[in-house]
């Protein structure tokens, strides 16, 4: 294992409700082709299949998404099976602790789209290097748009190629992010992140010491079988979870930050896949098998039901077998809420 490479920690949880009925629970958003026809899972993993630069990534997920992550996975990929769901903090300390303490760690979320690879490799570098002198490093969106549903993050002072954090700020609402734009040096928090492993959780240790022995405990007690490594049940599952954003970003003293133009989307809802993906001139976008007459920026997804609009401005229409769903593009954060999405 070498400690010159960065390793490529690729975080597959939750269920992709608000892309509902699309993403389900058997086959949630990671492991769907939403833009282009590669699975967002597999992008990941190709984004960072450049073996002078990477190691073979290493992948932390619940048991439900294994069976996918085999089909979909490049070669050398191992997979950290989490006990329970428990954030993403303890499941990026499982990973920490599998590795030697001066690797640098790549967190990346499984279900993310960037258009510009070169860009997330090129920052990757950059974070690396901060990394290796003692930062804790997010990637920093630059934001194209007053967004209301990211947390955002203020850069400090220059330090090497990138900043130190001067804050995180939560979710604004439209006239903070509207400020923030104005004011410049506010960059949208894409949950990114790089560090070394052994500080990781030296600050977990710190900040949330009950998480950092559970976690080490479970790993110390765990066992393979394959690529699998399973950590002990018990341990993990007495965890009580938070966000490495909560357990350590915020609290370091070491945070820094390196802005980043990629083409980055969450997808994290129907309008957020429909900003991905490529448009006619009025806005739309739908298959062959759709027609939209005097429409305006109507998205039209199928998995093989013929869809016919007419007139219609500003709505998703989703079939997915017997499911339909229809919104308004201002409205899609709450298909999560759906009875459908819930009992999916």
């Amino acid at each position: 294992m070498s400690k010159d490479l960065i390793h490529p920690i690729i975080l597959c949880g939750g269920s992709g409700t608000r892309l509902w009925p699309k993403s389900r629970k058997a086959k949630p958003k990671p492991f769907l082709p939403l833009v282009g026809e590669t699975t967002l899972f597999r992008e990941a993993c190709d984004r960072c299949d450049d073996a002078a630069l990477f190691a073979a990534p290493m992948v932390v997920a619940g048991p439900q998404h294994v069976d996918l992550i085999a089909q979909q996975a490049s070669d050398g990929v191992s997979v950290i099976v989490e006990p329970a769901a428990r954030n993403t903090a303890p499941a990026i300390a499982l990973a920490a602790a599998k590795l030697d303490p001066q690797a640098i760690m790549l967190v990346c979320p499984s279900d993310h789209h960037i258009a510009d690879t070169m860009a997330f490799r090129q920052a990757s570098q950059i974070a690396a290097d901060l990394a290796r002198k003692g930062s804790l490093v997010a990637f920093g969106i630059t934001p194209d748009r007053p967004e209301t549903g990211y947390g955002y993050i203020k850069q400090g002072k220059a330090l090497g190629d990138g900043f130190v954090i001067e804050r995180f700020v939560e979710k604004p609402d439209l006239a903070r992010a509207e400020a923030f734009l104005a004011e410049g040096g506010y960059s949208w928090n894409g949950g990114i992140f790089v560090f070394r492993a052994g500080q990781l959780l030296d600050e977990l240790s710190a900040h949330r010491p009950d998480m950092a022995e559970k976690v080490k405990a479970s790993i110390a007690e765990g066992s393979s079988k394959g690529i699998e490594f399973h950590p002990a049940a018990d341990h993990f599952k007495a965890i009580e979870g938070d966000s490495i954003d909560y357990a350590v970003m915020e609290n370091t003293k070491a945070a820094a930050m390196v802005p980043v133009s990629m083409g980055w989307s969450d997808i994290g809802d129907w309008a957020a896949l429909k900003a991905a993906l490529e448009c006619d001139a009025q806005g739309n976008h739908a298959p062959d098998n759709a027609e939209l007459m005097d429409c305006m920026n109507v998205l039209a997804v199928s998995d093989g039901q013929r869809i016919s609009a007419v007139g219609l401005e500003d709505l998703i229409i989703v079939v997915d077998g017997d499911d339909i769903l229809v919104t308004r593009q201002g409205h899609t954060q709450k298909v999560g809420k759906l009875r459908g999405a819930s009992e999916q």
